[in-house]
């Protein structure tokens, strides 16, 4: 007797707690495939960090092959779900397209950068979704202190060592604090005078992160305004471009960098599945089954799924929920096929939240009691370790070892600006140049640019593309969700008690599945070479030493 099959698509919270839970319930009984882009599960709320250059980039990934046995790894991003011929059909790494059948579909593709139709934002923005994303950011800041060090323009030094942060959500507020120590360590070497970096949070929503517990929020807000962060709340982007951003109070402010955190939104793939949807989410039932569709199972970002403790409300985007979700997905999926329990609805429980403020401060209320200070960042690093699926160990030794030794200020170039524009459907891939055509040019902030934005994501059978770049109109255009910069921009993510941050599909993190500056110069000083003529110098002598 043939076992059944069981396609998972997306490993962020939801799909990998699914296909951990699923194995471990079937037993071996069932053919459990997972379709994702990366051979890893990403731990979002640890990002900010890698930015930072507190944790390397591997201690915040998990291996699918290795921590999952009895499930078959399938490397693809998925372009079309056919839900009567049971087919999910993907395009592999190399460009390959592929088609896997199915018997049960858990969707948990997650959630990619929420965008507003703000003139310069999609041209002049980084989001913070993926690793490539962070890794970007590092080298960018990296390069805009030690360029800043190098002019002797007053008004350019100025500009470059300004960093404006859109939303003061989770992810916000964490990348601004981390980003703000990072920025004093190189300062310190490379500024003179003593000059520090500036940071700026900005926010539509009347405090820092306005959905967690308002003592919470203070004692961030305290710490962000004691390390001179300037935050601003009721204030947001009205245009940016490439030499700074023009505020909503109609201040402009000159900068090269713009870091995107106002939020995220299911992926388009959920859209292009073509069943009924609440805000971009596909409608399921407290058992996170599709109605009318007993076979398909969705969960995390890209499903709304019935809050059973309020009535006629859906549960949030956050990663608790995506990691529970999971559970509940494997456990229904394993009854559906025969294989395990009874199914069950989806409750939950909130116990807490913890933000990593980085140092020694952090903000948490585990089990609705406040804690600030020291003992706060404990628990916010306790919780990080027992969240961990793997490599605990590794990620401790990296946080000793940024305790007691500085970090290190290197740009290792690996991800170039074009490589991760902020309209992306998969901001957990770096985009690639197409196929025997030339690379991009480094700089795509030249005036009168764009940047280019990932590849759609086009159906194997030549049918329209389901899951592609840009294709979910943006949120306050007719048709779509309002339009606004939602307070707090992105939802809490590591919330203690429950579940990591969200992955998306985060997990910002992120909006993982899958978002940060803009790398625009002002015009040099005569004699002065820009960084563009720079990045072009330098690739061509690496070209050379090949």
């Amino acid at each position: 007797m043939s076992r059944p099959r069981v396609v998972i698509v997306g490993a962020g919270f939801a799909g990998y707690r699914a296909a951990r839970t699923l194995a471990r319930v079937t037993r071996g009984r069932a053919r459990i495939t997972l379709l994702n882009p990366t051979d890893y599960f990403l731990y979002l709320p640890l990002l900010p960090q890698v930015a930072a250059g507190a944790l390397e980039a591997r201690r915040v990934t998990v291996s699918l092959a290795g921590t999952l046995p009895g499930v078959r790894l399938l490397l693809g991003e998925a372009g079309r779900v056919d839900l009567d011929a049971r087919t999910v059909h993907y395009t592999d790494p190399e460009g390959g397209t592929g088609a896997v059948g199915y018997d049960r579909l858990v969707l948990a593709v997650g959630s990619v950068n929420k965008l507003l139709p703000i003139p310069g934002v999609a041209e002049h923005a980084h989001g913070f979704r993926g690793l490539p994303e962070a890794l970007y950011l590092r080298d960018h800041v990296t390069r805009q202190v030690e360029l800043a060090a190098a002019t002797g323009d007053p008004a350019v030094r100025a500009a470059r060592r300004t960093f404006v942060v859109v939303g003061a959500g989770y992810t916000g507020t964490e990348v601004a604090a981390q980003m703000q120590l990072l920025t004093d360590g190189l300062a310190r070497r490379h500024l003179p005078g003593g000059t520090r970096p500036r940071w700026m949070l900005l926010d539509v929503a009347p405090r820092v992160l306005p959905e967690m517990d308002e003592r919470l929020s203070r004692t961030a807000d305290r710490v962000l305004r004691a390390r001179g962060v300037d935050v601003r709340m009721g204030t947001s982007v009205k245009e940016a471009t490439r030499d700074g951003v023009l505020l909503t109070d109609g201040e402009f402010v000159a900068s090269r960098t713009l870091v995107w955190c106002v939020g995220v939104r299911p992926d388009p793939l959920v859209e292009a599945v073509g069943q009924p949807l609440e805000r971009g989410r596909l409608i399921v039932d407290p058992y996170l089954q599709v109605p009318g569709r007993p076979e398909v199972f969705a969960c995390g970002d890209a499903a709304a799924v019935p809050d059973l403790e309020h009535p006629g409300a859906f549960t949030p985007m956050t990663a608790q929920h995506a990691w529970r979700q999971g559970r509940v997905a494997g456990e229904n999926v394993a009854a559906a096929l025969g294989l395990g329990r009874r199914r069950r609805a989806y409750r939950h429980r909130d116990l807490g939240f913890a933000v990593d403020l980085g140092g020694v401060h952090a903000a948490a209320n585990p089990l609705g009691v406040p804690l600030s200070g020291l003992p706060a960042g404990l628990v916010t690093r306790g919780y990080h370790l027992a969240a961990l699926p793997a490599g605990r160990v590794r990620v401790a030794a990296d946080w000793l070892l940024d305790a007691v030794l500085p970090r290190q200020g290197v740009q290792l170039g690996l991800v170039r600006s074009w490589a991760v524009p902020l309209d992306t459907a998969s901001p957990e891939l770096p985009r690639v140049p197409d196929a025997g055509g030339p690379a991009p040019a480094p700089a795509d902030t030249a005036p009168g640019a764009t940047r280019a934005t990932s590849p759609a994501r086009s159906a194997p059978d030549g049918g329209p593309a389901g899951n592609r770049t840009g294709g979910e109109p943006a949120k306050n255009q007719p048709g779509g969700e309002p339009a606004r910069n939602q307070p707090g921009g992105e939802p809490a993510r590591n919330q203690p008690g429950g579940e990591p941050a969200k992955n998306q599909p985060s997990a910002p993190g992120p909006t993982g599945p899958r978002p940060a500056a803009a790398e625009a110069q002002a015009d040099p000083a005569p004699g002065t070479q820009t960084e563009t003529e720079a990045e072009a110098e330098a690739e061509a002598e690496a070209e050379g030493d090949a």
